[in-house]
């Protein structure tokens, strides 16, 4: 045979193969109907079903009018999760509530027709600011890490952690961070106010989060990652330690990396940063330069607090980051509003926080996002050095009563309907009082939230190519539209 008839019959042969192939299911708005669901501040509504529309023909809008623009076609991150933080806080309030009530509370977060369907799970390595108090899992001085025993976590953390992942259905993406080596490792001798992880004890250091991460897996409790350090610039009152750019991208490529690949743990993903979004971009750009330091890491957290300064939240930093790293994934790992404040409990502005920082990030590239304390008691605590924050829910330990702020239901406009592996999709508003972001769920439906930051009610169109329907919300509410 000819090589030009044979190039021929190759060419028909491919062609076959591919019409054969399965096409992606196009979304359409056909015979499709819109269930949406409104929280709304000076009301009853919480996450409350407010509407049933259809679609119906679209054309174009007009400048008087406001608009969210939905396009399925250009899709986007695969998103992994939303959740939040176990600590020892959370887990010793849990431990005073009544059998119903920590009932009440599980299934408020990881039931996803009950609650708010949590699927994302974060907790600490070691002691952080949010437990009673500082603790380590071996005894000082312990290099070889004979002594290494997690048997203080059994107490309180690891029984609720199980119950979590029991009422989530027996899985929850669980992920990992040191908040400091123990004082014998560090330049300052104190787990606290910083200080650097000494050289000499990287090895050790690399080995300790080996032992962590197999000792939880014995107790059936499957970790999917870890950061290297959280908050790795911030020298604060409580657990902290400070690692440069440069000290974290060795520590990884000679150190964390290769000892999880070498203990059969390769697996286990590395989150770089793990802190602030201001200087997220310089953290990225030194670590994921290096291909030796960059070929053990999964992708990058970051934190909400960069407002510290009296500056705006930088959300376009995460989407400079994700242009300039496009195969390297971007994980919230922490966000709660500071200074605790009970007369606040039910301030509207700090559950808007949520809204404006979640659709912010998720149109930025952001794959998943974590809040932090899931539970805390009425002073925003226990926290060992007083930084007393808000949670999505309190517990009055004196009342034994769950409060539930509006924090709690933002983040559940979010969680309860956008599922595991769902895509994102191109959405856009036309006036600024509205912000808006959308996913696919991979059983075809769609998710849009919307959110009014504004003091008014508004009218808006959701329009979907020729396709459009005519929605209110309430001033200063979130709703989320299915279809």
């Amino acid at each position: 045979m000819k090589k030009n008839s044979l190039k021929v019959l190759c060419l028909l042969f491919a062609a076959t193969a591919f019409a054969q192939q399965p096409k992606a299911k196009e979304f359409r708005t056909n015979g499709k109907k819109i269930t949406v669901y409104t929280t709304a501040e000076n009301s009853k509504l919480r996450l409350t079903t407010t509407d049933h529309l259809t679609f119906s023909e679209s054309k174009q809008p007009l400048e008087t009018e406001t608009s969210v623009f939905v396009q399925p076609s250009k899709k986007f991150q695969t998103f992994m999760g939303i959740g939040g933080a176990i600590t020892d806080a959370s887990a010793e309030i849990f431990a005073k509530l009544s059998k119903e009530k920590q009932t009440e509370f599980l299934n408020a977060y990881y039931d996803q027709q009950k609650g708010i369907g949590y699927s994302l799970l974060r907790t600490t390595i070691q002691s952080s600011d949010f437990s009673s108090g500082s603790y380590s899992y071996i005894e000082e001085g312990d290099k070889d890490l004979k002594t290494f025993s997690i048997d203080h976590d059994r107490q309180y953390r690891i029984p609720l952690l199980k119950r979590a992942i029991q009422t989530a259905g027996g899985k929850l993406t669980t992920y990992v961070a040191p908040w400091s080596p123990n004082a014998f490792m560090k330049s300052n001798k104190n787990v606290l106010k910083g200080g650097t992880l000494l050289p000499e004890y990287y090895q050790t250091w690399a080995n300790f989060y080996v032992k962590f991460i197999k000792a939880y897996e014995k107790e059936g409790i499957p970790i999917w990652g870890t950061s290297t350090q959280n908050e790795p610039m911030a020298v604060q009152t409580w657990e902290s330690c400070i690692y440069t750019a440069e000290a974290e991208r060795d520590f990884i490529k000679n150190f964390l990396g290769p000892t999880l690949k070498k203990e059969n743990l390769g697996d286990k993903k590395i989150i770089v940063w793990d802190h602030n979004r201001d200087l997220m971009n310089y953290r990225a750009n030194v670590i994921y330069s290096d291909p030796e330091a960059s070929k053990y890491v999964w992708g990058m957290g970051f934190h909400w607090y960069e407002n510290w300064s009296g500056g705006a939240s930088m959300f376009d930093n995460v989407g400079k980051v994700n242009e300039a790293y496009p195969n390297k994934k971007l994980l919230f790992t922490e966000g709660c509003v500071e200074k605790f404040d009970a007369a606040k409990y039910q301030y509207w502005p700090n559950g808007e926080r949520y809204g404006i920082s979640m659709i912010n990030d998720f149109n930025n590239g952001t794959v998943g996002w974590t809040d932090w304390n899931i539970l805390l008691d009425q002073n925003g605590g226990p926290n060992h050095v007083g930084n007393f924050c808000f949670a999505p829910i309190h517990a009055d330990t004196t009342t034994g009563e769950l409060i539930y702020t509006p924090s709690y239901y933002y983040i559940g406009h979010f969680s309860k309907f956008i599922r595991l592996n769902a895509v994102r999709v191109s959405t856009a508003v036309s006036r600024s009082a509205l912000l808006s972001t959308s996913f696919l769920n991979t059983d075809g439906t769609m998710a849009t939230v919307v959110m009014n930051q504004s003091g008014n009610e508004l009218t808006y169109n959701l329009i979907i190519g020729a396709a459009k329907t005519v929605v209110k919300i309430p001033a200063h509410a979130i709703q989320t539209l299915v279809y």
